[in-house]
């Protein structure tokens, strides 16, 4: 009851309008305390971007404060590209709504990302600044990164200094990024992860190279493997091994001798300061296989050894790991007609060889499989002496005669004259074909330059020997004309001869030219046995004949004077030369009046 005493009424209480129910006015304290908190809240505006404050998160949801009355939630999925997101943090977000049907703020981070997104892109490529982004998916040729609420394209080259294997593994991650290009046109963005790291890596490639030393040897990793090489990463600058640097042996692919993420001991070659080239050894570290050689090893010794290169000119045996010998073409076979390498033998083939040539200085070597045959031409006057006949393949033509093989490295010439007794052969293709059968007689031997001198037409007889009594000159026959030249005519006689006739022997008696192919009778007027030659003429048959009455006509006019005026002529056949006697003979007797003139024709 003690306390109650100390309890004062309210004297400004108007108890009359609280029983009738009315509303008190405000008075001075509450308007002032409204007052107080209307100044402590934000004003803001549906469709505004502004900045708030992480108060609260959790695996779904981030609650924002951004001074209003009612702090904002904004799902978790729109910062999964910043794992570093915490309260406290002041982030950025677009007021979607004031107040939803449950009297939410609905506030949207990416939004607010977004409609400013362009403008922040551009910042960042201007200032080169470095920017996070989250690797969204897989695409062709790179990922697609999320920078600023844009989607970006991130190159598979300007993911790291070194080749990506598998791209996946990035996928989900958020990492730094460079902007490094801009199409304003297309809205495209392009950005790096190795533009990052290349700057530093630069730097400590120039401090690696500052100590690197010619003949060095380092420790390194395989990091690319290419047909013509390998990488190696030292350790923050790269260095390459060269196909021909991997093995002493021969090496189709660096895949035979390393794999990728293997670690190597290397041996530096060579560098290069301005570039950043580094060259490496991986065999020189290896004892040449040369040096590991058969001491006793010489000339005329025969080998063995696989075929591991194939060329035009020769085949690459290898003899030993390392250690190879070339048999050049020539050193194949006995023939003298060159040929293809690979028409004797192929990659991978077992062969004997005989050394002809072996320089250890050098490390060469030269080796022959001919020399395990014996040499044709050793005994070559006893098995193809002169005069004995064989059969031979032809394998080459020249504009003088044929080239042909007896057998394997015996090859004689037939010269052009010595193919036909009869036919004017202009060249020898007329006569035979590549590769053909062809009999032959041996006529000279030069051992020297190995060559046989052989004949065709040696193993007929000679016909120009019955010839000569044939074509005698004078002799007439009948003739084809098969060539027509400006220089005359080639006529084909009996018997498979030929000869030859000028244009002007080619007149025939009506004053036209004679044609090819046109058949005619012609004369012989030059026949030369030595030089196989016959000069015919056409013309000549009618001249030779005009010629001929022409002169007997004359020496029947002198005996008509001497003799009576009645001649009676007996002829067998009358010819135009008679009668052109007959006719001279009245004309000059008319002409001297001596009287009437009887002539009697008998037939």
């Amino acid at each position: 009851m003690e306390n109650l005493k100390n309890i004062v009424p309210n004297e400004d209480f108007n108890w009359d309008s609280y029983e009738k129910g009315e509303t008190p006015a405000k008075d001075k304290n509450v308007e002032e305390l409204t007052k107080t908190y209307d100044e402590t809240l934000n004003t803001v505006k549906d469709k505004e971007v502004v900045i708030g404050t992480v108060t609260a998160m959790n695996k779904r949801e981030v609650v924002v404060n951004i001074g209003f009355k009612s702090d904002g939630v904004v799902p978790m999925s729109e910062f999964r590209y910043d794992p570093d997101l915490k309260v406290g943090n002041q982030v950025e977000v677009y007021i979607e709504n004031q107040e939803d049907k449950k009297g939410q703020l609905i506030l949207s981070h990416k939004k607010a990302r977004a409609s400013r997104s362009w403008d922040r892109v551009n910042e960042a490529l201007e200032k080169d600044e470095i920017i996070k982004g989250f690797v969204k998916c897989r695409t062709k040729g790179g990922m697609i990164v999320d920078v600023f609420g844009i989607e970006a394209f991130l190159p598979g080259s300007q993911i790291d200094v070194k080749p990506i294997r598998d791209y996946d593994v990035f996928v989900g991650k958020t990492m730094e990024f460079k902007i490094v290009k801009i199409n304003q046109d297309f809205k495209n963005v392009v950005v790096s992860h190795k533009a990052l790291i290349e700057a530093e890596l630069e730097q400590q490639k120039k401090e690696i190279i500052s100590r690197l030393e010619k003949g060095q040897v380092l420790e390194g990793t395989v990091k690319n493997i290419t047909s013509y090489g390998v990488f190696v990463d030292l350790g923050g600058v790269d260095g390459l091994i060269h196909i021909t640097d991997l093995s002493w042996g021969r090496v189709s692919h660096p895949e035979e001798i390393v794999q990728l993420d293997q670690k190597v001991n290397v041996v530096i070659l060579d560098f290069d300061d301005e570039k950043k080239r580094i060259a490496l050894g991986l065999k020189q570290l290896t004892p040449h296989p040369w040096d590991a050689l058969d001491a006793n090893l010489k000339v005329s010794d025969r080998v063995k050894g696989k075929v591991v290169v194939m060329a035009d000119y020769g085949a690459f045996v290898e003899i030993a790991p390392g250690v190879e010998g070339l048999i050049h073409v020539s050193e194949m076979s006995w023939t003298q007609h060159l040929r293809s390498a690979q028409d004797f033998m192929k990659v991978g083939d077992d062969v004997e060889a005989v050394i002809l040539t072996l320089d250890r200085d050098e490390r060469k070597m030269s080796l022959g499989i001919k020399q395990l045959k014996p040499d044709p031409w050793e005994n070559i006057e006893e098995r193809f002496p002169i005069g004995s006949t064989h059969k031979a393949k032809v394998c080459n033509f020249t504009n003088f005669g044929v080239f042909v093989e007896i057998e394997e490295g015996v090859d004689g010439l037939i010269h052009i004259s010595d193919l036909s007794w009869t036919k004017k052969i202009k060249h020898p293709s007329e006569f035979t074909s590549i590769g053909a059968e062809i009999e032959v007689q041996v006529l000279d031997i030069d051992k020297e330059n190995r060559r046989l001198s052989l004949g065709h037409k040696q193993l007929g007889e000679n016909p120009w020997d019955v010839f000569e009594t044939v074509f005698t000159v004078g002799s007439v026959h009948d003739g084809t004309i098969i060539e027509m030249m400006d220089k005359g005519a080639v006529i084909s006689l009996p018997y498979g001869v030929e000869g030859f006739a000028t244009p002007k022997h080619l007149v025939k008696e009506d004053g036209s030219q004679a044609r090819l192919d046109e058949k005619l009778q012609f004369k012989v007027i030059e026949f030369n046995k030595e030089a196989r030659r016959i000069i015919l003429s056409h013309s000549r048959i009618f001249e030779d004949e005009q010629k001929a009455i022409k002169k007997e006509g004359e020496g029947k006019a002198k005996g008509f004077r001497k003799e009576s005026a009645v001649v009676t002529p007996t002829m067998e056949k009358t010819t135009l030369g008679d009668i052109e006697e007959l006719a001279a003979l009245k004309e000059k007797m008319e002409g001297e009046g001596e009287g009437e003139v009887e002539v009697e024709v008998t037939e």
